[in-house]
């Protein structure tokens, strides 16, 4: 019975040696390429959410990174196309984050209590990843013909209906004692506002020193719960008792 060759790690160094095969110099390559790929996503995030997209040419990224444009071409094809896929991956790594942050809420408490926990666990993840919402923000509002492309418009929109989700998430879980039909319909009624106050809130964190996200975000929970309990009890007084929820 053969023995199976054991196989090493090629470093890339060793790639320039004329005794590498084929199959390394392509293995190395595409290490080098999933690099170079990465590092123009990192420093395109970063300057884009800095200074806004309009206002990013593709030079400032090739310098801050030492590649060449022609590099970056290779990849991403168009500036748009470099702009959509910094939108995807914030995209990604904004949810992804914001799930994780709430993914525990407490067990009792109030609709405020609860939703004022949500919005302070939200506003953590703002501020730690404020420069995809800065570029996310700076998008919506542009006229730039690039941001008007279908693909990159399409991501946007991604991260419109995606917020709305997590809105309506935290808005229902915050008036789950209300009963499930109730809580669907609250959460309904109040995603949308939920998030124009969530970005408003950003907005004004962003343009005014000194403002306390956290403070403007326990706020909202106090606006949006005592809207949300109105309806709520005009919901349970227009049900028929026998579907009514019980507050013990």
């Amino acid at each position: 019975m053969r023995a199976r060759a054991q196989t090493f790690p090629v470093s890339d160094d060793a790639i320039s040696s004329p005794y590498a095969s084929g199959v390394d110099r392509q293995r190395v390559s595409n290490r080098r390429g999933k690099r170079s790929r990465e590092e123009i996503l990192e420093a395109a995030s970063r300057i884009m959410g800095q200074r806004g997209y309009a206002a990013t040419p593709l030079s400032v990224v090739s310098n801050e990174i030492g590649l060449a444009k022609s590099v970056i071409f290779h990849h991403f094809h168009t500036k748009g196309g470099l702009l959509s896929a910094v939108m995807e991956r914030g995209m990604n790594d904004f949810f992804q984050a914001m799930s994780a942050a709430y993914a525990d809420p407490p067990a009792g408490g109030t609709p405020q209590e609860r939703l004022g926990w949500f919005l302070g666990r939200a506003a953590e993840v703002l501020t730690e990843r404020e420069e995809f919402l800065r570029l996310h923000m700076f998008l919506i509002l542009t006229e730039d013909s690039d941001a008007a492309e279908p693909e990159v418009k399409e991501t946007i929109d991604k991260v419109r209906r995606e917020g709305r989700r997590h809105v309506h998430h935290m808005i229902l879980e915050s008036f789950r004692g209300e009963g499930p039909e109730i809580a669907e319909a609250v959460a309904d009624r109040l995603e949308y506002i939920g998030m124009a106050g969530i970005d408003g809130t950003f907005i004004a964190d962003q343009a005014e020193q000194g403002r306390s996200i956290a403070d403007d975000m326990d706020l909202l929970a106090e606006t949006i719960a005592l809207t949300g309990e109105r309806l709520a009890a005009r919901m349970r007084s227009a049900a028929p008792a026998s579907v009514r929820p019980t507050h013990g």
